[in-house]
């Protein structure tokens, strides 16, 4: 249950806009009083002042109050859009936040934003690329709408619709005898000297999986980027382990490369579209999933299904 009320909401910024509190009062054709309660109500439920009041000055809203009253402000015209009875819900909000995990940027991202912008002309989409629990909160906190990501660290809170499912790689060097077989298992790479994602979700991920195939795995190294990885198991340092298969075979130094594929079904990962449940009437779905992933738009059951 909601503590502050769109009315709250409404006489906050309303204070803001006006400047003082009998123009504010006015301006909503309420009493005074009854508006300086109502402010005090907000204040109090926040522990933090909105506004700063001086005799004889201005009303001024304070530091804390000037992303709070923006927000406050976004929420009113969403709500009257709601109470809009012309209004078109098949249409997305005209910003749209979009995540996607760093590992899958490289690939997804910029194919993604250009099918996005192509079907939604009228909408101004801000990508932004994160770990996966930098993704998950920001979701959860309403900084992001959307984000493309594997299906991992996402709680009850969310939806994911599947857009792919691809199965981990080995990158190893040329003249490793793994560059010569088609697909490895983890129970083989469990013996050499691995090169994983400095990311904690990700590395657990990857542990659990050698977990789940019976053997520990020997990490010899953890690094911050998918090209960093190539490079090392390029020159002989290890074999990295990753879900994002590039085009190139070669690393950014110049060396040559290959990518097995790890062919242990259960290490089958999906990419998924995810979004807080509450965002589903505003993301004009499946026109967003279609965009999202082309190959997928008859593929839009929730949850991965």
């Amino acid at each position: 249950m909601l503590y502050l009320t769109l009315r709250h909401y409404e006489y906050v910024v309303a204070v803001s806009k006006a400047g003082s509190m009998s123009a504010a009062a006015q301006m909503l054709n309420i009493s005074q009083p009854a508006l300086s309660v109502a402010v005090s109500t907000v204040e109090a439920h926040l522990g933090r002042a909105l506004f700063i009041r001086r005799k004889g000055a201005p009303i001024r809203p304070t530091g804390f109050a000037k992303g709070f009253l923006a927000e406050a402000e976004a929420l009113l015209a969403r709500a009257a859009q709601l109470e809009n009875p012309r209004a078109d819900f098949s249409k997305p909000p005209q910003k749209l936040r979009i995540g996607c995990f760093s590992d899958l940027a490289p690939v997804w991202l910029a194919p993604a934003l250009k099918r996005l912008r192509a079907e939604f002309r009228d909408v101004d989409f801000h990508p932004v690329v994160a770990d996966f629990e930098t993704l998950a909160a920001d979701m959860a906190e309403g900084q992001l709408d959307l984000a493309i990501t594997y299906d991992l660290g996402l709680d009850a809170r969310f939806t994911r619709h599947r857009l792919s499912s691809v199965a981990p790689g080995a990158f190893v060097a040329a003249d490793d005898p793994l560059a010569r077989q088609e697909t490895v298992r983890l129970e083989q790479l469990a013996t050499r000297d691995l090169i994983l994602f400095d990311e904690g979700l990700s590395v657990r991920h990857m542990l659990a999986l050698f977990a789940k195939a019976g053997v520990r795995p020997r990490v010899a190294h953890r690094v911050a980027s998918l090209e960093v990885m190539r490079s090392f198991a390029a020159n002989g340092e290890g074999v990295g382990i990753s879900y994002t298969a590039p085009l190139s075979d070669h690393s950014y130094d110049g060396l040559p490369l290959k990518r097995v594929e790890i062919s242990d079904a259960f290490a089958q990962e999906n990419i998924v579209a995810a979004y807080r449940n509450d965002m589903a009437e505003v993301l004009a779905l499946p026109r967003t999933l279609k965009a999202l992933a082309p190959e997928a738009a008859g593929d839009c059951d929730p949850d991965g299904q």
